[in-house]
């Protein structure tokens, strides 16, 4: 499919026409919220996520016309083709199968006419066996030690997706293993972690599918360097979770064990992977970790199988593509009312931006229409401290608000102005997408509220493993969507490689200097050559 054409379509050209009508004064959003039964109709339930949309800038018509947009693109049978195992990733001529990862029927998924599930089971029995030997003490460190510290060392899709679910199910933890996260190449993230970790009891898990990151050696290598200063053995520290036949696929004396991801799984999916899989079974215990998993496995079949109008991540891509593309909205903020999920927009930022953050089509072609938005955000009620005076008074952006019923620590129960923590959480939850949609008008400019400010609210029940999974599906499933629409790739990620390249000039000609030092960086242009002779000289 292309992305050429895709303004030709007469579905495309009505709702431009909707433009207008929706920007008129009578259809503001403290007009549209006026409707009988608005939520009922502009909200939808589906794959254990609740999803409410009243408060988009849409109305029945233009919402049909949505719904008629995805079924002209195809959509759901390009997510069905993807879940089979088509090389939907045509740039790379890869399939993409991170769906594959949570799936636990007993139907194969073939790749070039393998089932790729027997090896994708062997994986993950290979995790369980590991972190219950590591969290019962069977496998220790090389002083005898029973592990207590993870390192998890990685960087990128190595790390976002595995950090939030992390830090999301922290309640769920029985404290017999702590996991830290070190990505940052920067020394400082070096230094600042191992005060928190003592290394006669720490597992290094280095993440890297190729095994060629640059960052990740780096940070192996001080890591290594650190262990060996303190008199531990690093062979008795150190696993991997790599591609096949990867430099890190060598489970021999320099490492503890290998655990395999593969090609047909990008960076940014593979929470529900080894990548994820290790970390998470060791801090959490692997029953924990596959009840995360059926959770998103229940996201993929609602994603897969529900029709358009049913279809919770798919509306949800569909409404981002009236945002983005017929309203111009340039920014879409993720706010948490939930302090567990604040590494939640991170994560996002990268599935999204990774994905969508491109300019040609499937075939190359120059895109029409822009694709892609600025994702960030903090968790609420940080964010309303933080940028809410944009949000409110200052440049628009839609907002998907995100929150749980159900407290995760409910023994903790004080109140203070009548209300609990939770229940305050929740009257600002409650109260901020209304004020962003229907303002306030006052005589003093300065606070007058225009209103009219899209935003949806996804609601769980809780913050248990398997709406975690949910959650974290549903996002995948509305990025693959949104990029189904407009006709490109968001398995590739070429954005990425030139910096990475003009940093590989630039590092070599910093190892020269090292070697010699009247090395004078002649090679160079004028401006990376100031940089490079001001940090040699330590200083300006």
């Amino acid at each position: 499919m292309s992305c050429h054409g895709l303004t030709d379509l007469p579905v495309w050209q009505q709702l431009k026409s909707r433009v207008e009508i929706i920007r008129r004064p009578e259809n503001h959003l403290k007009y549209l919220l006026q409707e009988e039964n608005r939520i009922e109709k502009f909200s939808l339930a589906g794959g254990g996520i609740f999803y409410d949309f009243s408060r988009q800038r849409v109305d029945a018509e233009t919402l049909d016309l949505l719904w008629k947009l995805a079924k002209t693109r195809k959509v759901t049978e390009r997510f069905s083709a993807m879940v089979s195992g088509e090389k939907v990733n045509s740039t790379e001529n890869r399939e993409a199968l991170h769906t594959a990862t949570r799936n636990f029927s007993d139907s194969p998924v073939l790749t070039d006419g393998k089932d790729i599930m027997p090896e994708i089971r062997k994986v993950r029995e290979e995790i369980r066996i590991f972190s219950e030997k590591v969290r019962g003490g069977q496998l220790t460190g090389s002083t005898g030690k029973t592990f207590r510290h993870v390192v998890i060392i990685g960087i990128g899709g190595s790390y976002l997706g595995p950090e939030f679910v992390s830090h999301a199910l922290h309640a769920y933890s029985d404290g017999r293993i702590q996991v830290h996260f070190l990505a940052n190449v920067d020394i400082h993230a070096f230094g600042r972690m191992i005060h928190s970790i003592d290394p006669e009891t720490t597992l290094w898990v280095v993440i890297s599918k190729s095994y060629t990151t640059t960052e990740t050696l780096a940070n192996e290598n001080q890591a290594r360097a650190f262990m060996t200063q303190r008199g531990l053995d690093p062979a008795g520290h150190f696993i991997t979770v790599t591609s096949k036949g990867s430099p890190g696929d060598r489970p021999n004396d320099k490492y503890l064990g290998c655990f395999h991801m593969y090609d047909y799984i990008g960076g940014r999916y593979s929470v529900t992977s080894a990548v994820g899989g290790v970390p998470l079974s060791l801090q959490f215990g692997y029953a924990l970790f596959e009840r995360f998993l059926k959770g998103a496995e229940a996201m993929d079949l609602h994603a897969q199988q529900a029709a358009p109008e049913k279809n919770v991540p798919l509306t949800a891509a569909l409404l981002s593509i009236w945002n983005i593309n017929f309203l111009t909205y340039q920014a879409q903020g993720i706010i948490p009312y939930a302090d567990a999920l604040r590494k939640l927009p991170a994560h996002i930022q990268q599935l999204s931006m990774e994905s969508n953050g491109k300019s040609v089509t499937l075939h190359g072609e120059k895109l029409d229409e822009p694709a892609g938005a600025i994702v960030f955000g903090e968790p609420g009620t940080n964010a309303q401290h933080s940028f809410f005076q944009l949000a409110h008074q200052g440049r628009p952006f839609p907002i998907d608000f995100i929150a749980a019923i159900q407290a995760p620590y409910p023994e903790f129960n004080a109140r203070s102005k009548g209300v609990t923590n939770h229940q305050e959480l929740w009257a600002n939850l409650i109260s901020q997408p209304l004020a962003l949609a229907v303002g306030r008008e006052s005589d003093d400019p300065a606070r007058r509220f225009e209103g009219n400010r899209p935003s949806s609210i996804l609601l769980l029940n809780d913050l248990s493993p398997e709406n975690i999974g949910r959650l974290l599906a549903f996002y995948e499933a509305k990025t693959v969507f949104e990029a189904f629409i407009w006709g490109i790739n968001p398995f590739d990620q070429f954005g990425v490689e030139l910096g990475k390249t003009i940093a590989s000039d630039i590092r070599k000609e910093m190892a020269l200097k090292n070697e010699k030092d009247d090395h004078a960086f002649s090679q160079v242009d004028p401006t990376a050559r100031f940089y490079l002779n001001a940090f040699f000289k330590g200083g300006l």
